[in-house]
C-alpha cells in the first residue's frame, strides 16, 4: 500500500511525457496508375526496377521501429496519397504541410518530386528518382535522397571494372530520352577511373523490320571492319528489355555490366551479410515478395524517419527536420549510413549483383578517400553543384 502514491506519481509523469511527445505524420506521394507496377513489368522482375508498392516496405520499417518509438514517447503515422502529375504533387504537398505533416516521401518522377519540394517547407525524402540534377543544379535545401544517384551507380560499376582490370569498355547506350544523361554518366565514370572507352554505340528496340539491326547484339558488339576489342560491355538501358537479354549474346565472350549482367544496386535479395537475409524475409512475410532495391530505399526512408522522431520526440518541426538531416541509420550493409550535407544524398555502399548472387560491393577495395570511402560514389564535396545548400 505504501507504494501506491509512488506508482500513481510515476503513471502521472509518464502520461505527462506522452502528452508532450509529438505524434508525427509522414505523407508518401506515389504516382496514380503507376506504369512501373503494371503486371507485365512486375513479372519481368528486371534488376533495380520496383517489385511492388513502396508503401509495403515503409510499413515494415514502421512496425520494426514501434518499440523504439514507444520508448521515446513518440509516434509516427503514414498516409499514402496518389498524384497524377506535377501539379497534383504540388497541391498534395501543400495540403500535407497545412495538415501538420512532419515529412514527405516521394516515389515520383524528378519533375514531380521538385514540385512537391517547392510547395512545402517540409523535409522531402526522395525514394526513387536517381537523376543527378536533383543532387546538383536542381537541388533543394529540404530534399534528401535515399536511393542512389545515377552517378553513384556508374561509379560503382567503374570501380568494379578497375578492381577486375577489365579496362577496355564497349559502351552501348539506348536512344531513349531517359538514357541520354545516363549514358553521359557512364562515359564520365569510365574516364574518371582511367578506363578506356574503345567504342560507343547506340541501340534501339523497334517493331519496324527496317530497324532490326539497331538491337542486334552480335552486330553491336562485333569487331569486324576495324572495331576495337574490348574486355567488357557496359549497357545503358533504363527500360531494361534489351539489357537483360544481352549477356551471352555478345560477339566476343565478354561480361556485361550496367543495366544487364552485373548491375549496381542499392539492395539485392541475394545479399547474405550484416543481417540482410532477415530484412528481406520481413518483407517476404509482409508482402509476399523478396526485397529489391526500390523496397530497400523505402524501408530505409522509414528507418530515417524513426531515427528523427526518436531524436526529437517532442518536436517542434524544425527539430525533427534537423534530426532527419543528421540521422545515422543502420541499413544492414555493414556501415552507418548518413546524408551528405552538400547534396542531401544518402551515402551508402552499393551491391553488384547478377541476379543470382552479390558478386562484389562498392566502394571497391583499394579505392581511397581522405575522409569517407563512401564519398567516392557520387559527387564529392569539392564537386558540389548544389547552391541551395551551405
Amino acid at each position: 500500500m505504501r507504494l501506491k502514491p509512488f506508482v500513481l506519481a510515476l503513471a502521472g509523469a509518464l502520461a505527462g511525457a506522452a502528452a508532450q511527445a509529438a505524434a508525427f505524420k509522414a505523407v508518401l506521394l506515389v504516382p496514380a496508375a503507376d506504369a512501373r507496377l503494371d503486371r507485365s513489368r512486375l513479372e519481368r522482375a528486371l534488376p533495380g526496377h520496383p517489385g511492388g508498392p513502396a508503401g509495403d516496405a515503409l510499413a515494415v520499417a514502421l512496425r520494426e521501429g514501434r518499440l523504439e518509438l514507444e520508448a521515446a514517447g513518440a509516434s509516427l503515422g503514414l498516409e499514402t496519397v496518389e498524384v497524377a502529375d506535377a501539379a497534383a504533387a504540388r497541391a498534395a504537398a501543400a495540403r500535407a504541410e497545412k495538415a501538420g505533416a512532419a515529412a514527405l516521401l516521394t516515389d515520383l518522377p524528378a519533375a514531380w518530386t521538385l514540385a512537391a519540394a517547392d510547395a512545402a517547407r517540409l523535409p522531402v525524402l526522395n525514394i526513387a528518382t536517381a537523376d543527378d540534377a536533383l543532387r546538383g543544379a536542381d537541388c533543394r535545401r529540404n530534399l534528401l535522397h535515399v536511393g542512389p544517384s545515377e552517378r553513384m551507380r556508374a561509379d560503382a560499376v567503374a570501380q568494379t571494372l578497375v578492381a577486375r582490370q577489365w579496362r577496355n569498355v564497349l559502351l552501348l547506350v539506348s536512344q531513349a530520352d531517359a538514357d541520354r544523361e545516363r549514358g553521359a554518366a557512364a562515359a564520365a565514370a569510365i574516364q574518371r577511373y582511367g578506363l578506356k572507352l574503345v567504342g560507343r554505340k547506340p541501340f534501339k528496340l523497334s517493331a519496324d523490320p527496317r530497324e532490326r539491326d539497331l538491337a542486334n547484339p552480335a552486330l553491336l558488339t562485333g569487331t569486324a571492319g576495324g572495331g576495337a576489342a574490348y574486355d567488357v560491355v557496359w549497357v545503358v538501358d533504363a527500360d531494361g528489355e534489351f539489357a537483360v537479354n544481352l549477356p551471352y549474346r555478345t560477339a566476343l565472350p565478354r561480361p556485361v555490366v550496367g543495366d544487364g549482367g552485373l548491375v549496381a544496386l542499392a539492395w539485392s535479395a541475394k545479399y547474405e551479410r550484416f543481417g540482410a537475409p532477415q530484412v528481406t524475409r520481413r518483407l517476404v512475410k509482409a508482402a509476399g515478395r523478396p526485397m529489391g532495391a526500390h523496397d530497400w530505399s523505402a524501408w530505409l526512408a522509414g528507418k530515417a524517419l524513426i531515427a528523427a522522431a526518436v531524436a526529437a520526440p517532442k518536436g517542434p518541426a524544425a527539430a525533427f527536420a534537423k534530426a532527419l538531416a543528421e540521422a545515422e541509420v543502420d541499413g544492414s550493409k555493414g556501415v552507418t549510413l548518413s546524408f551528405r550535407a552538400w547534396d542531401g544524398q544518402l551515402r551508402q555502399p552499393l551491391l553488384l549483383s547478377d541476379g543470382q548472387s552479390v558478386v562484389a560491393t562498392a566502394p571497391a577495395d583499394g579505392i581511397l578517400h581522405p575522409r569517407n570511402a563512401l564519398d567516392t560514389l557520387g559527387a564529392d564535396a569539392p564537386e558540389k553543384l548544389c547552391k541551395a545548400r551551405p
